[in-house]
């Protein structure tokens, strides 16, 4: 493997790396963000070259933990008070609509100043 990322991979990291703790963006935020590609070719880099950077911020729509990196993500979840709310079956996962972020700067964690019963 080349030691160069794609410029594409490139630019979906910086993106990442700008997620403030607490926030995250889907795959499909972070192509509409870059005014480029998808939400598949946005999981492809984060799966070939994610590790480098915050990858538990850049997440599935659905608010679920990615499969595998389950445990991993829910600590740093809770580290970051990003927002969660619990299933049916007190599943945890993310509150999509407290927890997911637009790209504005000045929007970081807990804006609204709540707490959520997942993170106790």
């Amino acid at each position: 493997m080349s030691e160069e990322l794609p410029a594409y991979a490139e630019r979906v990291l910086e993106v990442a790396e700008r997620i403030p703790p607490g926030r995250v963006m889907t795959y499909g935020d972070v192509a509409e963000w870059l005014g480029e590609g998808g939400p598949r070719q946005v999981g492809r880099v984060m799966a070939l070259y994610g590790g480098a950077v915050p990858w538990w911020r850049v997440v599935r729509a659905d608010g679920l933990p990615l499969p595998g990196h389950e445990v991993r993500a829910l600590e740093h979840y809770r580290t970051e008070a990003t927002p969660l709310r619990l299933t049916a079956g007190g599943e945890p996962r993310l509150d999509m609509r407290r927890a997911r972020w637009d790209g504005d700067p000045g929007q970081g964690p807990g804006q609204d100043g709540s707490r959520d019963e997942a993170h106790t």
